[in-house]
Order: C-alpha cells, then sequence, then structure tokens
C-alpha cells in the first residue's frame, strides 16, 4: 500500500509541476521577448513533457533502463490508443491537412527512427545524437511550414499544446498581462523541483510495486508509469475534446509522441546509454508502430477520427495491457 501512495504521490507532483514549469517558462519567454511561435515550438514543447523527461532521466541515471524505455514507448502507446481513443469517444476529432501531412507523417518516421537504433539492443551517445538532430530538423521543419502558412497562434502551437493554450484568447491574455517576475521565476523554479521530487517518488513507488508484483521493471514503466507521465496529456486532449477543440486534442499527441521519442530518449542516452529490453524489441515498438500506422489510416479518412474508430483505439489499449501482463510479464 505504501508503494501504491508513492505512486500516487508522484504523479500528483509531477503533474502539478509540469503545469508550474510551463506557466513560468511561458512567462519568462513573454518577458524575454521571445517570439510566440519560438516559444510553442520549444520552450512550451519541452515543458509539457518534462514529466516525461524526469523520470526517464531519473531512471537512466539510477541504472533502471527499463523502466526509462518503457515510459516513453509505454506514454506513446497510451498517448494514441487510450487518450485520442478516449477523446474520439466524447467527440469525433478533426485533423488539418497542414497537421496530417507533417506531424502524423514525423509520428510514423520517429517509430521508425527508433526501431533501427536499437536493433543493437541499446541506445549510445551516438543513436542519442540522431535522435536530437532529427527533433531539431523536426522543430525547423514545424516553423517553416507553420510561417508559411501564416496560420493563428492556436493552430500555430498545436503540435506542442499545453493546459495554457486551450485556446487562443487565453495565450493572448498570457501575453498581454504577464505575472510579476518574481512569481514567474518562482513557478519555474518550483515545478522544477516538483517534478524532480515527484519523480524519484514515482520510481520508487513503480519499483516497489513491480517487486510485489513479480513483475518486471519494464511491464511496469510501460504501464503504470506511462500512463502516469501521461496524464497532463490526457487531461489537455479530454478538456480540448469536451471544449470541441479537437485539433487541439490531435495535435497534442502527436507532438508530444514526437518529442518524447526523439527528444526525452536523446537527453536520456546522451547522459546515460540505455539497454533496451528483449520485450520492447519483440512486442511493445511494434504495438507503438502499429498504432501510429493505424491511427493515420483512420485519420485519413476524412481527416478526422471517429467515435467508432476511437472506441476501437480503446478496445487496441486494453488487449495491449491484457497481453503485457499476461503474456510478457517478465
Amino acid at each position: 500500500m505504501l508503494d501504491v501512495f508513492y505512486l500516487i504521490l508522484g504523479v500528483g507532483l509531477l503533474t502539478v509541476g509540469g503545469n508550474f514549469l510551463i506557466r513560468g517558462a511561458l512567462g519568462i519567454s513573454m518577458r524575454a521577448g521571445i517570439s510566440p511561435l519560438l516559444t510553442g515550438l520549444v520552450i512550451v514543447g519541452f515543458g509539457t513533457s518534462m514529466p516525461e523527461l524526469v523520470v526517464s532521466v531519473g531512471a537512466a541515471l539510477s541504472g533502471q533502463p527499463d523502466i526509462a524505455i518503457g515510459n516513453v514507448v509505454g506514454s506513446n502507446i497510451a498517448n494514441i490508443l487510450l487518450v485520442l481513443g478516449l477523446c474520439a469517444a466524447i467527440t469525433p476529432l478533426f485533423i488539418s491537412a497542414l497537421s496530417l501531412r507533417r506531424d502524423a507523417v514525423a509520428v510514423m518516421a520517429s517509430s521508425c527512427l527508433f526501431m533501427l537504433i536499437v536493433l543493437d539492443g541499446s541506445l549510445s551517445w551516438i543513436d542519442a545524437t540522431i535522435l536530437l538532430s532529427a527533433l531539431v530538423g523536426y522543430l525547423i521543419w514545424a516553423y517553416r511550414t507553420e510561417k508559411k502558412a501564416n496560420m493563428p497562434l492556436a493552430h500555430v502551437l498545436e503540435d506542442e499544446i499545453t493546459e495554457d493554450e486551450v485556446t487562443e484568447d487565453e495565450i493572448t491574455q498570457i501575453a498581454v498581462k504577464p505575472k510579476a517576475i518574481i512569481w514567474t521565476v518562482a513557478e519555474t523554479i518550483g515545478g522544477l523541483a516538483l517534478l524532480i521530487a515527484g519523480s524519484q517518488i514515482l520510481l520508487k513507488g513503480a519499483v516497489g510495486i513491480a517487486i510485489g508484483l513479480g513483475v518486471s521493471e519494464a511491464v511496469i514503466g510501460l504501464t503504470l508509469v506511462a500512463v502516469g507521465t501521461s496524464l497532463p496529456e490526457l487531461t489537455i486532449s479530454v478538456i480540448a475534446a469536451f471544449r470541441k477543440h479537437a485539433d487541439v486534442a490531435i495535435g497534442n499527441i502527436l507532438g508530444s509522441n514526437i518529442f518524447n521519442l526523439l527528444g526525452i530518449l536523446g537527453v536520456s542516452a546522451i547522459l546515460q546509454p540505455i539497454a533496451v529490453a528483449g520485450r520492447v524489441i519483440t512486442f511493445d515498438q511494434w504495438v507503438m508502430l502499429g498504432s501510429s500506422i493505424l491511427l493515420y489510416i483512420f485519420l485519413l479518412s476524412g481527416r478526422k477520427l471517429s467515435r467508432v474508430e476511437g472506441g476501437l483505439l480503446l478496445l487496441g489499449y486494453f488487449a495491449y495491457i491484457a497481453v503485457s501482463y499476461i503474456y510478457f510479464p517478465n
């Protein structure tokens, strides 16, 4: 029970810390005169994936590579099958033509790149450099295509959406009425501190649960930890779906999945080479790729995700969890 408490507490701290850090970083960038476009693509995009980043980096440095890799791969699977499935069940989700041909394709390409570089069973600093270079390339591509399209701010930030970006009015209000610099800095520092503390508590609980249930850390990382660190994305997308901001719900997930694979694993492997669990190579990475391909196929039909298709994604996630615990417990 204590390990379950640690897990819940860690998820809570990660969620609150991520929210504070995003608000603080956005406020500082506005005061520094950084363009809203660059803020959305880089600073806010980094902030929204901080829970996953802190957990994966902490796990890698603590000698728990299965959680580091499982957190990212599991989060990507949960984002598509669970989060988008749930959102589509609430309301049909539409996607812009630009996001479909750029971001949805980038998600599939990122998954393929990951699968290629882990063929040897590990992520080295060379692999990390490739991943981070690919992320920089994607950001440049996104920046140029958005600038060329001259889209409104709400759509410009579509790829890396956060709690502060549900509507254009909310973003404009933040930009026009910045908070006091002391409060902004305090939010940034406090958010980072909560993220660090939350990641350590969550890891402690997750490892304890894994030992208690007799399952591997890889399984815990791919399921419990992955869903826990994806709670911010889940919250944002569900709220967006209820508010009929379908583009926000999809854009949030696509951007998050790209950053998870290229950015988080890149940073983690730069700091510490990571061994990849055998089950990830033989099973989970294929589920991740298959999920991204299935999503792309669904979105091609009228550039939307229907309620029926959302239900199929949800069923797919439940099936994935069942198979994970029944056939790959270790």
